[in-house]
């Protein structure tokens, strides 16, 4: 065999070698991305690849990124949580105070009245204890196979008739008919019930519930209605729990049903809400 032969034939051999290489590392790292993502959509940041190569770098770095970016948003959230809960409590505690000092100095006062606005004062007290005690404890979910179609027929079903007192139309569509969930029906229930107070609240006439797959597979519900939007300066706080819009609301709502689409390991997202339409968003993984 000549020379010439030889040199093509260990050419040849190292490109295989060569691709067969590249392939190999081209799998571990796609390996390595979906173990990362699978990590970090469970919430999970105490892992770190350890060779030291470029691209292990790099995933590092991203890791390091999301779990500052998690410590952040989380230290937001408290600190949204605990200015609303301040402000509930100075508003009860402070009147109590400044009536009960003054009963206790001026005799000309009517005690029986300042009495009542002590007691009206503390049961607000209570029933805001209350729904704290309502949102820091849900039940774990008792999940179960649900047809989808039929879950959003009976949300319908059970919600049509307020709908239809307050003038508005509430329609369902499921694409493909046969998506499946596995949830808590009630818990979800609960979801539903509360986005469609909401938006007959905003006074919506036309309500639709819309489920389907996304580009991931993923379950998704959204919940559209035609009623008047949330100001955008209120989107970012609507999920904060005990904030509130409403005259005379607990602000648990929406931040109960975020918990509780947490706890089934999806998400409760506000996708839209402007002058044409607002849509909320249940993704389920």
């Amino acid at each position: 065999m000549s020379t010439w032969a030889w040199i093509g034939i260990l050419a040849g051999s190292c490109l295989i070698v060569a691709m067969l290489t590249a392939l190999w590392v081209s799998k571990r790292n796609r390996d390595k991305v979906a173990y990362m993502m699978d990590a970090l959509e469970d919430g999970e940041t105490n892992f770190r690849f350890r060779d030291n190569t470029g691209m292990n770098r790099e995933l590092n770095r991203i890791r390091t990124i999301v779990e500052r970016q998690s410590v952040r948003n989380e230290e937001v959230s408290w600190s949204k949580l605990f200015r609303v809960i301040t402000h509930e409590m100075m508003n009860t505690v402070t009147p109590i105070a400044a009536l009960s000092d003054a009963l206790a100095k001026d005799d000309t006062l009517d005690v029986k009245a300042g009495l009542e606005t002590i007691s009206s004062s503390s049961k607000e007290l209570i029933r805001f204890v209350e729904s704290y005690r309502t949102f820091t404890k849900i039940a774990p979910p008792a999940c179960k196979t649900l047809l989808v179609s039929e879950l959003l027929d009976r949300v319908v079903h059970l919600n049509e008739v307020k709908a239809h007192e307050c003038n508005a139309v509430l329609t369902n569509t499921v694409d493909p008919p046969d998506l499946m969930l596995y949830a808590d029906e009630s818990q979800l229930m609960q979801v539903f019930n509360n986005l469609i107070k909401n938006a007959l609240e905003a006074n919506a006439t036309e309500i639709k519930l819309e489920a389907g797959l996304d580009g991931e597979d993923h379950t998704v519900i959204q919940v559209r209605n035609n009623g008047k939007p949330v100001p955008l300066r209120q989107q970012e706080e609507i999920f904060v729990p005990f904030y509130s819009t409403k005259s005379g609301g607990n602000g648990i709502g929406l931040s109960l049903s975020r918990r509780i689409m947490q706890r089934h390991n999806g998400a409760l997202v506000l996708r839209q809400s402007d002058r044409h339409q607002t849509i909320f968003a249940l993704i389920f993984p």
